[in-house]
């Protein structure tokens, strides 16, 4: 009778890293593919944005010789696909064009709408990670008690309201009656950080609902994990309850929260422009709305194109990270 085989432990260790090498370029070259058609969706959107921008530039009254002239000078007389040619390659090498309204590089808005935003965006993410995780392990590990049903109530109300209405209701509570924050960051002067006070109600209206599903995601995922198998042979080895709870249950109740936060830092780099339009702050979300509105196409392709690429860089990172906090799940994928 011939005795089983086992893996050497060097086999192990060189297959271990070959899976994740090939999962990884996997994941690698979908995220040029997602990159790819993220710059073909933006072109053809914003060609079937309505109106014309030579007409917008033309003023009230437009003459036709004028307008054409505009659209022969902007180059929008060209064909589709020599201006999408044009447009790619100036990607590639980090031009995302200027401005039909004012001649100012795409880059330069860019530059002026990211420091509001990813102010914004950076406190509310260091407020979130141990908010949304503390409340998902407390009601994780009160299953079914007062505070477990506190928790899951309190979040799923939160998260039914809109960042709209719920910036609304704070500003008129906060602001307009009880007089303790200021409604809006109008004479801020663009610095926010010389009044933190016009921070504070974009930031809970910012944290509300990322909070409620992250909370929510930790504790099923802790739940879920206290149940199973290698927990409960943990604890037959005599490891302490927190212990088990912590280094070996949360790991695991992480790997879906990461993803859920890749996506609240993408929502939130990519300008939050409810928030940023209740409150009046000059971040991403704000220069896309008036380049919209003003009918600015390249600044609407850049802006779009940046949002869309870091959305996928965060996609990737979260994979990752959820890979490395639950490899089982990873193989799967």
């Amino acid at each position: 009778m011939t005795a089983p085989t086992v893996p050497s432990p060097a086999r192990a260790g060189r297959a271990g890293p070959a899976v994740l090498r090939s999962w990884l370029a996997r994941r690698l070259l979908l995220g040029v593919a997602q990159t790819a058609g993220v710059v073909l969706l933006v072109f053809a959107l914003t060609e079937a944005l309505p109106g014309d921008a030579a007409v917008a530039l033309a003023g009230d009254q437009p003459d036709p010789a004028r307008i054409a002239a505009i659209r022969t000078e902007l180059g929008l007389d060209r064909p589709a696909a020599e201006r999408f040619a044009d447009w790619v390659g100036g990607l590639l090498h980090g031009d995302l064009g200027n401005s039909l309204a004012s001649g100012r590089p795409v880059a330069g808005y860019l530059a002026d709408g990211f420091g509001p935003t990813l102010l914004l965006a950076a406190i509310t993410v260091v407020l979130l990670v141990p908010a949304g995780v503390g409340l998902g392990v407390l009601a994780a590990r009160r299953e079914g008690s007062l505070a477990d049903r506190l928790v899951s109530s309190a979040t799923l109300a939160v998260y039914a309201v809109p960042e709209f209405a719920l910036g609304v209701l704070m500003v008129t509570l906060f602001a307009l009656r009880l007089g303790w924050l200021p409604p809006t960051a109008v004479g801020s002067g663009g610095d926010l950080l010389a009044q933190p006070a016009v921070l504070v109600l974009p930031v809970l209206v910012l944290l509300s609902r990322p909070v409620c599903s992250i909370s929510r995601l930790v504790r099923a995922g802790m739940i879920d994990a206290l149940r199973s198998p290698y927990v409960r042979q943990a604890a037959r080895y005599g490891l302490s309850a927190a212990r088990i709870r912590y280094a070996h249950a949360l790991p695991n109740a992480l790997a879906p929260a990461a993803q859920q936060l890749a996506r609240t830092v993408d929502w939130l780099l990519c300008g939050v422009i409810v928030v940023e339009a209740l409150f009046v702050i000059p971040g991403l979300g704000t220069v896309l709305m008036n380049a919209v509105a003003e009918r600015d196409v390249p600044v609407v392709q850049g802006l779009a194109v940046v949002f869309g690429v870091i959305a996928v860089a965060l996609n990737l990172g979260a994979d990752v990270v959820a890979r490395r906090l639950a490899p089982r799940a990873g193989v799967a994928a």
